[in-house]
C-alpha cells in the first residue's frame, strides 16, 4: 500500500456563472492566484487558483448548495486582520474560539461556502 503522500489540491464547489464573483473573495481577500485550467478542462468552467504550494480548484454544480460544514481551513498570519478585511469587504465572518491553542475563524465566501482560517498560539505568547 502506497501511503498519501500531500494534498494536491482542494475543490470547492461554485454556482454556473460565479466565476467573476469569487475572484473577489479567493484572489483579492485571500491573494491566491488564478491560474489557467487545462484547455481539456475549461469547458467546465470554473477556475484554479495557487499561492505556493496551495491549490485550490472552484468546480461548478448544477445542483449548487453551499458547503456549510465542510470545509477547507487555511493557516494564515493573522486571523483577526484576514477577519476585518473580509468583513470590510461585506462577507460573513465568524470568529471560533472552540480549538485549542489556536486562533480561527470561519469566512464565508460569495456563495455560503465555508473556509476556515486559523493560526496556533505559540507558546508562552
Amino acid at each position: 500500500m502506497t501511503p498519501i503522500a500531500a494534498i494536491d489540491h482542494v475543490q470547492i464547489a461554485i454556482p454556473e456563472g460565479g466565476e467573476a464573483v469569487a475572484r473577489g473573495f479567493y484572489a483579492d481577500l485571500l491573494g491566491l492566484i488564478e491560474v489557467p485550467k487545462p484547455a481539456s478542462m475549461a469547458t467546465r468552467g470554473g477556475a484554479w487558483y495557487q499561492a505556493g504550494l496551495v491549490k485550490v480548484h472552484l468546480g461548478v454544480e448544477q445542483d449548487f448548495r453551499a458547503n456549510d460544514k465542510a470545509h477547507v481551513a487555511f493557516l494564515v498570519a493573522d486571523v483577526a486582520e484576514l477577519a476585518e478585511q473580509a468583513r470590510e469587504r461585506g462577507f460573513r465572518v465568524k470568529h471560533d474560539t472552540e480549538l485549542p491553542g489556536h486562533v480561527r475563524a470561519f469566512l464565508y465566501d460569495p456563495f455560503g461556502n465555508r473556509i476556515e482560517i486559523l493560526k496556533p498560539i505559540e507558546a508562552g505568547a
